[in-house]
């Protein structure tokens, strides 16, 4: 590709301008001097001495620095690939060393930013890699497990293939568990998951949320409750199922890590004239301070063996953040070690007329 190239005459013009000055001044000393020449006839030649050398200078200095320059600047534009570089392209080669510094200082800069981030990047891939391997080999094996041990003989004997076809069949629904969140968060991620907004009453949705989960929370003895018992219907605008999946996934949470006796609680709060705030609090085991940013992380568990008994895909923070971001909302989450959790988001809320 063709480079363009700007001229700069700066450097040129001063330097010719000190050596005019100086051979001006010495030649006239010599005249003087050496060969007795008058003042007048002196400063006439002075004259035009300083300004044949000058222009003779600037075009000497300015061609030589261009040929000079220019080859050393094209060979570092060459050297840091900035022929290749999209955002630098369009702009002509430079003599300027001030503007070509800061050329290669910000490439410079860039590029290191753009390692450090594909270094995370990676780092986040190998990873989830781990992980995503982990989810997937813990059902698998337990498959394989129940099935080499039929196939080995237990077929025959009608209580244990029926209790060992059971166990695989679990593990199977959890393969298929991982896999489904692994494909929705995919799409939510590229926003292929079209979302179907409507006007619905989010105070009823909650309530049906505890009506599903009573049975898990009961195992427990944990209470789902409103926080303001006089609650009353607010409507809001978004996708009903999806804004559902997501309580039903903060309200599993707070069971699966609440104490035995808890409370969970969930308030809807008026937050400005068009938005709400879901507020679901619990007064479990709590979040230590340093896991708190990593939470909605894909696969990323705070207690590695305890939450994986309990069962899950690992996904289900990821999924609610996607799914609120979706609605180009806000997710946030405050805890306290030992203490409880509060995760919040806001919505849209509708205003409804009778």
């Amino acid at each position: 590709m063709k480079l363009s190239f700007k001229k700069t005459y700066k450097f040129a013009l001063i330097s010719a301008l000190y050596i005019s000055l100086f051979a001006t001044v010495f030649v006239m000393l010599l005249a003087i001097v050496i060969f007795n020449i008058g003042f007048k006839s002196t400063l006439l030649f002075g004259v035009i001495f300083i300004l044949i050398i000058y222009i003779f200078s600037f075009l000497i200095i300015q061609y030589r620095v261009e040929h000079f320059i220019y080859r050393r600047v094209k060979k570092i534009y060459d050297d840091v690939s900035l022929l290749e570089s999209s955002t630098l392209m369009s702009h002509p080669i430079t003599t300027d060393m001030e503007t070509l510094t800061r050329e290669v200082k910000k490439f410079a800069t860039d590029k290191k930013l753009e390692i450090e981030m594909l270094k995370d990047k990676e780092e986040y891939r190998r990873e989830f890699l781990g992980n995503v391997s982990h989810e997937l080999k813990t059902p698998l094996f337990t498959v394989q497990g129940y099935i080499s041990t039929l196939l080995d003989g237990a077929m025959d004997d009608k209580t244990i293939r029926k209790k060992y076809l059971k166990r695989a069949e679990k593990g199977v629904e959890r393969l298929i568990y991982i896999v489904e969140d692994l494909d929705m968060i995919t799409k939510l991620e590229v926003g292929d998951l079209n979302l179907e907004f409507s006007d619905f009453d989010i105070v009823e949705l909650i309530q049906n949320v505890f009506d599903l989960l009573e049975m898990k929370a009961d195992k427990k003895k944990i209470t789902l409750a409103f926080e303001n018992d006089r609650i009353h219907p607010i409507f809001v605008h978004g996708d009903k199922d999806k804004i559902q999946q997501v309580i039903e996934n903060l309200i599993v949470n707070s069971i699966k890590y609440g104490k035995e006796g808890g409370l969970t609680e969930v308030d809807v709060i008026n937050l400005t004239k068009k938005k709400v705030l879901v507020r679901i609090s619990d007064n479990g085991e709590g979040i230590e301070k340093q896991n708190i940013p990593r939470l909605f992380e894909r696969f990323y568990r705070v207690n590695k063996s305890g939450s994986r008994s309990e069962g899950g895909s690992g996904l289900g923070l990821a999924i609610v953040k996607h799914i609120i971001e979706a609605h180009k909302e806000k997710i946030y989450v405050e805890s306290e070690f030992s203490i409880g959790s509060e995760f919040s988001f806001t919505l849209k809320k509708i205003q409804k007329t009778n």
